[in-house]
């Protein structure tokens, strides 16, 4: 489903490279890890693949179901599949969150040459899935994310994949300031998006998310590219080791 190959990429305003040949094969049905020290380029990744502004691509191939998505604008990629869940989600003032996702929806929908889903319709489908992540009535109404707990934050990234079902999944340290109860929240959230016809990727510093999310494999990424693959039992070497043995780095 998605390919990388030889990825390298820089800040545009510094010049500064920080992907250095990134090499990655994820398919259809399975879950990957990425796992590093800070600075390893981890989420730049994320944002090169869905085409943020201020990352310039220097070479390499990045494929979605065999389409250079390297060419597309940012809402095209969404519109073919791929969903990035951030690491701090931002409020958007006087935008309500189920007008947000409707919208959304309904212009993905639209690309892919699909009728626009009702508002009675939409309002079914956006009660039933924010029900399953805790997300109550209220936030539904509120502005997108305004005043919103870190863990409302991502749980609504959450809400917004369930909604539009995307087929490749990337979820930024999505784990990052959640509490217990968030992070059950969360994980089961994701867990309930697995099918043999969707991919995720996580990207996390810490095993506890991997707890409850359990991935097909585990990349460890070290100055801008990774270092080394494996199944879960990598993870837990890197909760009791660190990733010195694995990327010559100290935490």
């Amino acid at each position: 489903m998605l390919t990388i190959r030889n990825l390298h990429a820089q800040l545009e305003d510094e010049k500064r490279s920080i992907l250095e040949g990134v090499d990655l094969e994820v398919s259809a049905g399975e879950v990957h890890a990425i796992m590093g020290p800070n600075g390893s380029g981890k989420s730049t990744l994320s944002y090169v693949l869905a085409g943020r502004e201020g990352y310039e691509v220097l070479d390499g191939v990045v494929l979605l179901d065999g389409e250079n998505l390297l060419e597309m604008e940012p809402e095209e990629r969404a519109a073919a599949g791929l969903f990035l869940a951030f690491q701090y989600p931002v409020e958007i003032a006087g935008v309500g969150n189920m007008t947000f996702l409707r919208t959304a929806l309904n212009a993905q929908r639209k690309a892919r040459g699909e009728e626009p889903v009702s508002a009675a319709d939409f309002l079914r489908l956006a009660r039933e899935r924010a029900k399953h992540l805790g997300i109550g009535p209220d936030l539904l109404r509120r502005p997108v994310n305004y005043g919103f707990s870190g863990g409302e934050k991502k749980r609504n990234e959450i809400l917004q994949m369930a909604v539009l079902q995307p087929r490749m999944c990337i979820l930024d340290e999505t784990d990052s300031g959640l509490d217990v109860d968030a992070m059950r929240q969360v994980s089961e959230g994701v867990n309930n998006l697995r099918n043999p016809d969707r991919a995720i990727v996580l990207i996390t510093h810490y095993q506890r998310l991997l707890d409850h999310i359990k991935p097909d494999y585990v990349h460890i990424m070290a100055k801008g590219r990774i270092v080394e693959t494996g199944g879960p039992e990598l993870a837990l070497k890197v909760e009791t080791e660190g990733y010195g043995t694995m990327t010559g780095a100290t935490g």
